[in-house]
Parts: C-alpha cells; structure tokens; sequence
C-alpha cells in the first residue's frame, strides 16, 4: 500500500512558477509509475503529466515546454516544476501511482492517490 501527500501548492501570479512535491510512504517508488493529475472546478479531472518508473516523462500538450516532471527513488518523490504558469493552470493538483513498468494519463490507470494541493494563478 502507498500513501501519497502533495505540497507546494500555492497562490501566484501569472509567468510565476511552482514547484510540487508528491511524497511517497508505505513503499519505495521504484517500480511505480506516477502521474500528477489536476481537476478544476466544475471539470472533469486531467493528466498533466507523468513518468515511468524508468524514468521517461510524458505531458499533456497544454503544460509541454512549461513543466518537467522528475523522480529520486531514493527519497520516495517524485517532483512537478511548473513554471510561466497561466490562469489556466488552476486547480487543485494531485499525484497517483501505478505498479509497473509503464505510465499513462488516463487517471484509471493508476491505484493510489494522494490527497491533491490547490495551485491558484491570479493577478
């Protein structure tokens, strides 16, 4: 069983950046691959990005260029930067981790979520 807490979360201004941690317990991340979702109000839940236990990344078309995701196995997190942040990059951001080799950001794919950190861009 994994337990997953985000943080780093936060209010910012437009063209900021941020920095969002996703740590793990319970289990090393190893042979986990994890995505970082986020879900506005009043729409559905998105993936932004994710990373196979590997290590290769993937990101949706709207955050390409803007955020990198990484990984340390060795402290069990796995980190989302995101900078020139834009209005639209409200929401409220969680992690989710999937046993095996592979990754995806389809949210069913993955067993264990945390509890998610609300990011807020605003002038």
């Amino acid at each position: 069983q994994v337990q997953l807490v985000e943080s780093g979360g936060g209010l910012v201004q437009p063209g900021s950046s941020l920095r969002l941690s996703c740590a793990a317990s319970g289990s090393t991340l190893d042979n986990y691959g994890i995505g970082w979702f986020r879900q506005a109000p009043g729409k559905e839940r998105e993936g932004v990005s994710t990373i196979t236990s590997s290590g290769s990344a993937y990101y949706e078309e709207s955050v390409e260029g803007r955020f990198t995701i990484s990984r340390d196995n060795a402290k069990n997190t796995v980190w989302l930067q995101m900078n020139s942040l834009k209005p639209e990059d409200t929401a409220v951001y969680s992690c989710a981790a999937a046993w095996g080799v592979g990754a995806s950001l389809s949210p069913g794919f993955y067993d264990y979520w945390g509890q998610g950190t609300q990011v807020t861009v605003s002038s």
